[in-house]
């Protein structure tokens, strides 16, 4: 198909490239593989470049792969080995008018025009690597979150959804025929994997609600509309921007289901100020790092400019530093540069640039070509001396067409690359001449090459010039310029415990959780001020408390604390970059906390050799820490939360088969507390040995007069006899447990307590059923 890309390249304005791609044997097959580095060797400027991009995202080959390729530069994801409980978001997209299309196409037109169609939908979720899950006549599932967890899926489905609807208009059929597409998008807990049954084997298949939601949402959508519920809602935060649609009654769902319209995305600057927004809490046990900043702020401002690295894992408030840093400045005149990275640009070059262009032009979406060039223009002639030589530059770079106003950039791609990134710098150097810069870099470790050369330049040059450059990046990114004295490394480490408490006073208002709540909060959460927040507002939203004049109380007992659904995607993304390491991350979970490597091989299903190798690499990745040497170590998770997922992420009957593995190994083994034997029997659900287990426990807790201990235990083993049989055997042990329980109560509340005289009370009843004496 050489002979089409002439005409291709004719429809869309850029026939002069035709003899360099078919000097390289580039055909329509090809175009879809080509990267930035490979159009800079056929001699394309980057504002071509986009161009073409652009237009290659609507092409279709002849012969489609069933299942899309990966993105250029990006592996395929292996599947897991079995299937998993996670959250998901599903995206539902669907052909408006199919039917109509049938009756006015000939057959063989109608197969190329679903052909294109599909082509383009399953190249905008790849571009977000989403996975095409199938293809439905003119319906497209797709999932965002499998096999591939990413901490940002819901933001990617939506973006994919716009760009679906974006390429599907594209489209253009035989006749004047319009497409258009309609999309719906939910997120929930769901088990995904392989089903098998009589009618055969579906790969990725997803059982539970949320695909059915994603089915019902695009029914509510009118063409060219995304149309989302209300858990990815909550996930977007201001990333997009949305109208309310209310609530409607969906077939299949009991209540009335709460429904908002993507009218298209948000206008943040970052991140941080999409997932948060302007309602923030004081910032908490970062007083060094702000002053600091401080510091290397009025470095700058005399003229000494700066380099700082901020360093730490997600969630751990790098984003909200650079915020209270801002707000300290109120009052002071700077100018602030912002640049944010995201994770599905990491191939794009200049992104971030590009992005903080355009919002700094206030560009509109609908403005004109000679609109944006007046509005950058505008933007740039204070900080140029050049104006009519550098804006050929900066409107390449954001696929302006300039030719017509500045004349055509008659340079080698490398020339062009070179001469932008100087008059970038050039207009960062003269910002700094009149007022200091304050120079935010987020995110770093999603940059791109090109990017990453222009910060390495910018680093080298700003020493001597009223510059503060901050950078945000994750521990695994290493900087490759740093060592210079102008370059402070910081890196941040989590909050303390009473730090975290103090988190949870200020989401809590004017009323105090409980001490079980808040010792479960802290516990869980290991210092990451994020996961302190998030918790803490599923908790104060999750009915567990009822509020109370100064505090709340709790509803009933306290469950294990549920991982707020705005935390499961990151953890599960950490979980799933292990690849086929996680299996051992998942067994470590069902274990507990901690793990040591002679429980851990008794029952993980692999050689010594592999368990090693497995092992070190979850060590390396820091979700685990060793203490002690292998083969003899005992094995921490880092953090809580990141054992609850791997745990949650198991089937309910692959964790019960472990437990019973675990249960039994232990059972060998001397001096093994019987409250973990119980806990493990309990999970199996083999309850005969797990209440036998609990009353023991309660009875060594009251040798030891530890009441609290000892109440917790023998209520686990009442709690298993509730659903047992009845029979005298059973009130039996009933009585034997009450005898033993009554005293600890007692010791721990005192006799008025209700609890304690409806004990002896239910003991009493039981000794009468069998004329035995009352007195205890």
């Amino acid at each position: 198909m050489a002979e089409d890309i002439p005409q291709w390249l004719d429809s869309i304005g850029l026939g002069q490239y035709a003899p360099a791609f078919a000097d390289n044997g580039i055909d329509i097959e090809a175009l879809p593989h080509l990267r930035d580095e490979d159009f800079e060797r056929l001699g394309v400027p980057l504002g071509h470049m986009r161009r073409l991009q652009a237009a290659i995202k609507t092409l279709s080959v002849d012969d489609p792969p069933t299942r899309p390729a990966a993105p250029p530069g990006k592996e395929p994801e292996p599947r897991p080995a079995e299937a998993e409980r996670r959250q998901l978001t599903v995206m539902f997209v669907d052909l408006v008018g199919s039917t109509a299309l049938s009756q006015q196409l000939d057959p063989e037109d109608l197969r190329e025009v679903m052909r294109r169609y599909q082509d383009a939908v399953a190249g905008a979720i790849t571009r977000y690597e989403g996975y095409v899950a199938k293809f439905l006549g003119d319906g497209v599932l797709a999932y965002f979150g499998w096999p591939q967890a990413y901490e940002d899926q819901a933001e990617r489905a939506v973006r994919a959804g716009l760009d679906t609807i974006d390429a599907v208009s594209a489209l253009e059929p035989p006749g004047d025929i319009a497409l258009n597409a309609r999309i719906g998008v939910a997120t929930g807990q769901v088990v995904v994997g392989d089903l098998v049954g009589d009618a055969g084997r579906e790969a990725g298949a997803v059982t539970g609600e949320t695909p059915n939601l994603a089915a019902r949402l695009q029914q509510l959508a009118d063409p060219d509309q995304v149309i989302i519920g209300a858990t990815t809602h909550r996930l977007l935060g201001q990333a997009f921007e949305l109208a309310d649609l209310g609530q409607h009654d969906l077939k299949g769902f009991p209540e009335p289901v709460p429904a908002w319209r993507v009218v298209g995305k948000g206008q943040v600057e970052s991140r941080f100020d999409a997932s948060h927004g302007v309602a923030l809490t004081r910032l908490i046990g970062r007083d060094q790092e702000i002053a600091l900043l401080l510091e290397r702020w009025q470095r700058a401002k005399d003229g000494e400019g700066q380099v700082v690295l901020l360093s730490g894992e997600a969630g751990i408030g790098k984003s909200r530093i650079l915020q209270t840093f801002r707000e300290s400045l109120a009052g002071e005149s700077y100018m602030r540069l912002r640049y944010q990275c995201a994770p599905y640009y990491s191939n794009s070059a200049l992104h971030p640039v590009i992005k903080q262009l355009e919002y700094a032009c206030g560009y509109a979406t609908d403005d004109p070509a000679e609109v944006k060039l007046d509005k950058m223009e505008t933007l740039l002639a204070p900080s140029t001396d050049d104006l009519k030589g550098s804006m050929p530059f900066f409107a390449a770079i954001l696929s302006i067409p300039f030719e017509q106003r500045y004349g055509p950039l008659r340079l080698t791609p490398q020339q062009q690359k070179e001469r932008t990134l100087e008059a970038l710098i050039e207009q960062l150097l003269k910002l700094s001449v009149s007022q200091p810069v304050m120079f935010l870099f987020e995110d770093a470790h999603w940059s791109d090459p090109t990017t990453q050369e222009l910060l390495g330049q910018v680093v080298e040059r700003v020493q001597d010039a009223r510059i503060l450059m901050v950078l945000t990046h994750r521990p695994e990114y290493l900087p490759a310029w740093r060592g210079h004295s102008h370059i402070t490394a910081l890196a941040l480490n989590r909050l303390s415990h009473g730090q975290c408490s103090e988190i949870v006073d200020q989401l809590a208002g004017s009323k105090v959780l409980p001490g079980e709540v808040l010792t479960q909060i802290v516990e869980k959460t290991d210092g990451v001020p994020l996961f302190v927040e998030e918790l803490t507002k599923a908790v104060l939203e999750s009915g567990l408390l009822v509020e109370r004049a100064r505090d709340y109380e709790l509803v009933g007992s306290l469950p294990p604390l549920a991982i707020p659904a705005t935390l499961q995607d990151s953890l599960m993304a950490r979980l799933d970059r292990l690849g086929a390491v996680k299996e051992i991350a998942q067994i470590g979970a069902v274990i507990g906390r901690e793990f040591s490597y002679a429980l851990i091989s008794a029952i993980a299903p692999l050689r010594k050799d592999q368990l090693d190798a497995a092992l070190n690499q979850l060590v390396s990745s820091e979700l685990v820490f060793r203490r002690g040497v292998p083969r003899k170590a005992l094995y921490i998770f880092k953090h809580a939360l990141v054992q609850d997922a791997a745990y949650a992420s198991l089937l309910r009957s692959r964790r019960q088969q472990l437990h019973a593995r675990i249960a039994a190994t232990l059972k060998n083994q001397t001096d093994v507390e019987p409250e973990l034997l119980a806990h493990h029997y309990t999970e199996a659900g083999t309850n005969e040995e797990a209440l036998a287990y609990w009353q023991q426990a309660g009875e060594h807790a009251t040798q030891r007069s530890a009441n609290a201990e000892a109440v917790s235990h023998l209520k686990r083993a009442l709690t298993l006899l509730e659903g047992m049989p009845a029979s005298q055997a059973r009130d039996e042990r009933e009585f034997k447990l009450l005898i033993t329980l009554g005293p600890a109560l007692m010791d721990s509340l005192g006799w008025a307590d209700i609890r304690v005289r409806q004990t002896y009370e239910r003991a009493q009843a039981l000794c009468q059923q069998w004329n035995r004496p009352k007195d205890m």
